[in-house]
């Protein structure tokens, strides 16, 4: 049941999501109680979840076959984030960059279908939106990120040599690094 649960709470916690910030439902903008209600039931799925996935691996259950599908599981997690990420970035520097494409250098802006949509991409960045210095806080939160990854791997290496105080110590500074 837990993937139809966890459907369900991820809507419930969607719609609870838009009716904080706007308003659904007759319920007034800034309702937070279907937020939370949202929210709990994800923890009680992924608590519940998990629970009956390390069980289930604790009593044997986990067979050779189980486990190639939970390995497939989590490498299609991690393709479907890389993939969402690459969406991102994909569109920043399609905007960021080929900016003159938008605004009728390269493409028909003579055609009807095209002037509106073109006429919004005249300036980049759009307006209203104040760009700040990338080289203080993002760099600092770059290094942050970079450098837990690799105080995680440091402590996955010192696991796989039985160095329990290794791995502990590296699991500590990757904490509080955040």
């Amino acid at each position: 049941p837990w993937p139809l649960l966890g459907s369900l709470a991820v809507i419930v916690t969607a719609l609870g999501g838009v009716t904080y910030m706007k308003g659904l439902f007759g319920l007034e903008a800034g309702t937070w109680w279907l937020l939370a209600v949202g929210l709990a039931m994800v923890i009680w799925v992924m608590f519940g979840w998990w629970r009956e996935v390390i069980k289930e691996g604790g009593i044997g259950d986990h067979t050779p076959v189980v486990q190639i599908g939970l390995r497939y599981g989590m490498i299609l997690f991690i393709a479907s984030e890389v993939m969402f990420f690459v969406g991102w970035f994909w569109s920043f520097f399609e905007f960021a960059i080929y900016e003159s494409a938008r605004v009728g250098e390269t493409w028909d802006s003579a055609n009807a279908l095209y002037a509106d949509g073109l006429s919004r991409f005249a300036d980049w960045p759009p307006v209203g939106v104040e760009t700040f210095d990338p080289f203080h806080l993002p760099l600092i939160n770059t290094l942050i990120l970079l450098l837990s990854g690799t105080t995680v791997t440091w402590a996955h290496h010192a696991l796989q040599h039985n160095d329990r105080a290794g791995a502990k110590l590296g699991l500590v500074f990757t904490v509080l690094l955040g």
